[in-house]
């Protein structure tokens, strides 16, 4: 098993939080009186607020999970 240089794990974390930041924008964005809210055609504002929570709450999970995972 090769060990991960420091350059190699601060691109990581990197592209990691840059993927949790984004996830969170765009699951915000969705949110009624967000960007996307009511723009988003052929889908109810009602399964787009649905689909915004599980976007946040996952990444959230995701968050707290890695966390959990490096501490260990």
């Amino acid at each position: 098993m090769s060990r991960k240089s420091g350059l190699q794990k601060i691109i990581n974390v990197a592209v990691w939080l840059t993927g949790v930041i984004v996830a969170l924008a765009v699951g915000f964005a969705m949110l009624p009186g967000g960007a996307l809210s009511g723009n988003i055609p052929y889908i109810p504002e009602i399964i787009t607020t649905i689909a915004a929570w599980i976007v946040i709450i996952a990444t959230i999970i995701g968050v707290i999970s890695a966390i959990i995972k490096a501490l260990s």
